[in-house]
Order: structure tokens, then sequence, then C-alpha cells
């Protein structure tokens, strides 16, 4: 909630939900359709302050009630050509997202840390079990 007040009361974004990664010093935040750009302040502004404030990388993520919307916002800023969203006969759901080449590095990130950030959303909002990344 501390941080959730803070993104608020720096950036004037309003925060839907924070997460708190010790395992690689992050705070994610997942902030209101359109209030991306306001979060993130002008040539990024608003994430060095917060990042100077609390001492940890911080991201940004576009929430949407779409599940395909919301896992495109996640690997945001690289170019997602496609989002397929499967049903197994056991009640698992697979998310197939498929990347531009070129941005693949920037889709997973360095030790995968923006798939596990995809995969965590997409778990904790849609109950999505795995996220394949082609």
């Amino acid at each position: 909630m501390r941080y959730m007040a803070l993104l608020e009361s720096v950036t004037g974004a309003v925060a839907r939900d924070c997460i708190i990664d010790n395992k690689v010093e992050r705070v994610i935040f997942v902030v209101k359709p359109g209030d991306v750009g306001l979060a993130i302040g002008r040539k990024g502004s608003n994430i060095k302050m917060l990042r100077r404030m609390t001492n940890k990388d911080i991201e940004i993520v576009e929430y949407a009630e779409n599940p395909v919307e919301f896992i495109k916002n996640t690997f945001a800023p690289a170019q997602v050509r496609e989002v397929r969203i499967t049903e197994k006969s056991d009640g698992k759901k697979i998310a197939v997202v498929t990347v531009e080449p070129k941005d693949k590095g920037v889709a997973i990130g360095k030790n995968g840390k923006n798939a596990d950030r995809t995969r965590f959303l997409a778990k904790r909002y849609f109950e999505i079990d795995h996220v394949i990344i082609t």
C-alpha cells in the first residue's frame, strides 16, 4: 500500500496493484488503462525518481480487462505479433506469445525476468498457468 500511495503521489497515475519482487529487487506496478505515460513521466523522469526513493527497479504495466491485451502490455516495448490462449483437457490455460524476432531478447529479458513477470501477472489476473514465448 505504501508503494502504491508513493506512485500515485509522485506521478498522479492510479495503481491497481503493486508486486514487490525482492528476488530481483524490483517493484511492479499495474496501473489503470491510459495511465502508463503518466506513471513513466517525460523521458522516464518519474521512474528515475521512484527508483531513487525506493532503491529498487520500477516496472510499469498497463492493465487491460482482455487477457490478450494485458499479456501484450506486459511485454512492452517488445512488439507482439500474436497471443493465443488455449485451454488443455486438464483445465490448464496456456498462452502462446509470438514476438517479432528482433524483440525476442527484450521480451524474455535479462535472466528471463520479463518472461517471469508476464507468467506471474497472467496467473494472478487471468489464471493462465503457462506462457510460452516463440
